[in-house]
């Protein structure tokens, strides 16, 4: 069965898309990047609009403070494992 259209088809979680080495390398630049520290992204994702898709997330930082894709991907990625990680406890 044809999934259709790359561009049509669903998401695939950050997880699947970037390793954890990708992922800790994009949040290690966002500082030199953005000019600004991973926590300060944090907080402004926790202080944000309480989007319940994560690409919805993704889409208002990037509109919002002129991100790259990648970064902003990095950011909300990070803000949901850190959520998840804070339940378990």
């Amino acid at each position: 069965m044809d999934p259709g259209p790359a561009w049509k088809r669903p998401e695939a979680p950050m997880s699947q898309i970037f390793s954890d080495e990708t992922h800790r390398n994009l949040l290690s630049r966002i500082p030199q990047c953005t000019g600004r520290e991973v926590a300060d992204w944090l907080r402004t994702v926790d202080e944000g609009p309480a989007f319940f898709r994560f690409e919805e997330k993704v889409s208002w930082l990037r509109g919002e403070h002129q991100l790259a894709y990648g970064h902003a991907k990095a950011i909300i990625h990070e803000h949901d494992l850190r959520r998840a990680a804070r339940k378990l406890l």
